[in-house]
């Protein structure tokens, strides 16, 4: 009997090809609501930056009205104290010392009243929270002896 062909030295016999993968199907269609959000993070982030920047902007806002109603209250007080020492040459030197006085602390008196050695002074301080909108802190001041009630 003769051995096959492929025993032995010859070549070897066919070999069977691997079986091919069948190409992906087209997955059936997807309602609207189940997409991914593609994209959603991003005006998430946007959306968080631009709420920050906003209370930052508002915080800078309060924290400049809080500095001009300090420094309106300064310079109230150290006119007043100031117009209390010349109250006893009249009410004009008083006030136009207060009034020199309210002006080297950034502040403009808008109001003085002497009666007796009690001097009152208001003045008014300009604020600018944000570019083109502007007000005034104001605030008022008293010097003078105790009086007693």
């Amino acid at each position: 009997m003769t051995p096959p062909r492929w025993a032995g030295a010859g070549p070897s016999p066919p070999q069977p090809s691997p079986p091919q993968p069948s190409p992906p199907q087209p997955s059936p269609p997807q309602p609207r609501w189940r997409e991914p959000d593609r994209g959603a993070a991003s005006i998430f982030v946007l959306g968080v930056g631009l709420f920050l920047v906003a209370a930052g902007m508002a915080g800078a806002a309060v924290g400049s009205a809080r500095v001009a109603r300090h420094e309106a209250s300064n310079a109230a007080d150290l006119g007043a104290l100031a117009g209390a020492q010349r109250v006893l040459e009249g009410e004009g030197v008083a006030c136009a010392e207060a009034a020199r006085y309210a002006s080297a602390n950034g502040a403009r008196m808008s109001a003085c009243t002497v009666s007796g050695l009690e001097i009152v002074i208001r003045v008014e301080v300009a604020v600018s929270p944000w570019p083109g909108i502007s007000g005034v802190a104001a605030a008022a001041a008293r010097a003078g002896p105790i009086s007693a009630s």
